[in-house]
């Protein structure tokens, strides 16, 4: 058996029930489903890279994966996930979280930036969100936010790819076939 770090499973459904705790009433957008259901999809995308790829703290992604919107999208502070969850995943939940109160262009360049500072983990969640994301679009959104999209895909695949070969190769088919909604 290896010696590799491996993900906890108390791990994956303390994170789990904290996402479920603070996303109970969200839905995907343009669907009706729950949006747990996104938070799930990351970490699908997520753990074959964890499994085959050297990824020095897998717990930190896995959890990651699952919180990576909670900052963002709900009332949950920093200070109460740090409680919940630590510090490492507290970091990595918070450079995956846009900042509000800068301009719209400026948003994901810095968030980007916040990732790259962060160690791997925080790169292939980005990753495996932009693979889930890369769904077919709401039919309300126009051409042009369509192609935006595609190009932010590709930004962030620029950016982050060295982080997971797996992911990398994910994403760039991904973006390849959202080029059908285009």
């Amino acid at each position: 058996m290896s010696d590799a770090p491996r993900w906890s499973p108390e791990g994956y459904v303390r994170a789990l029930h904290l996402a479920a705790r603070w996303h109970h009433e969200q839905k995907v957008p343009g669907q009706d489903l729950p949006y747990l259901v996104h938070v799930v999809s990351v970490c699908a995308e997520l753990l074959p890279a964890v499994t085959a790829e050297p990824v020095p703290r897998p717990d930190v992604a896995v959890q990651g994966a699952l919180l990576h919107d909670i900052l963002e999208d709900t009332a949950l502070t920093f200070d109460a996930l740090v409680t919940e969850m630590g510090p490492e995943v507290a970091h990595v939940v918070a450079a995956l979280s846009k900042n509000p109160d800068l301009p719209k262009a400026e948003r994901m360049p810095d968030s980007l930036r916040r990732i790259l500072a962060q160690p791997p983990e925080a790169a292939m969640i980005k990753l495996a969100d932009r693979i889930t994301n890369l769904a077919p679009p709401p039919a309300f959104w126009s051409r042009d936010k369509r192609v935006a999209y595609r190009e932010e895909a590709q930004l962030i695949l620029r950016a982050l790819g060295h982080a997971s070969p797996l992911l990398a190769a994910r994403l760039t088919e991904r973006i390849d076939e959202y080029a059908a909604y285009l």
